[in-house]
């Protein structure tokens, strides 16, 4: 056989070679994807959508300890605006709990709702200080994260990242205008007379904004 006769067989059968070759690589391609992958069943503790934070349910499931705890370490307000009053760094040692910026105190008051602004209301409480202004956030915003921090127990190293931190405030702060606030009618507390359980953060002695566990009518 020429040369020439060789070489024009070769070309002949190159590309059907090549396809039984790409075909070999693509099975065993396709056997290695099989060894690797792994069959999860949806529920069982590889399913790793069961590890995404929920804060709707965290919420749901935290607020109810949250509550407990404040309404546990909540101190009569006149007894901590006295105190706070007479030695600040010392109430903050005996009420607050650290967070930031400013401690967050737990107080319990009873007083005459007085004029409010978007859902903050001013109340008279007899026996705190003249200079002393209270007021308690009835939504339909809750802002702050004084339920997340009032109890010292919740961290930001419980939780994958800053995101799913803030969330968690925000959903403790939820579910507290779904356990507590719906029961009362907010649009009308002027001139009402309430009792308060609730916590503030401490960051100007002379107004305190309470973010509340409890709000009830006299």
């Amino acid at each position: 056989m020429s040369a020439r006769a060789t070489t024009t067989s070769t070309r002949q059968t190159s590309p059907g070679l090549r396809r039984a070759i790409a075909g070999a690589a693509v099975l065993v391609l396709l056997g290695a994807m099989a060894l690797d992958t792994k069959v999860v069943r949806i529920g069982s503790a590889g399913d790793v959508r069961s590890a995404v934070f929920s804060a709707a349910d965290y919420g749901k499931s935290e607020f109810p300890k949250v509550q407990a705890d404040v309404e546990a370490r909540a101190a009569d307000a006149v007894t901590v605006a006295t105190a706070i009053a007479k030695d600040r760094a010392t109430a903050e040692k005996e009420y607050g709990v650290p967070a930031g910026v400013g401690p967050v105190i737990s107080v319990k008051f009873s007083g005459v709702v007085g004029e409010g602004k978007s859902g903050i209301y001013k109340v008279a409480v007899e026996g705190v200080p003249d200079t002393l202004q209270v007021r308690v956030q009835t939504g339909p915003a809750i802002n702050g994260t004084e339920l997340r921090d009032a109890t010292g127990k919740i961290t930001f190293g419980q939780f994958t990242n800053q995101i799913e931190y803030q969330d968690a405030g925000s959903a403790l702060n939820n579910e507290m205008k779904k356990e507590v606030l719906a029961k009362v009618d907010t649009s009308a507390l002027a001139g009402k007379a309430i009792s308060v359980v609730g916590a503030f953060k401490l960051v100007n002695p002379k107004s305190w904004l309470v973010t509340p566990v409890r709000l009830e009518l006299q």
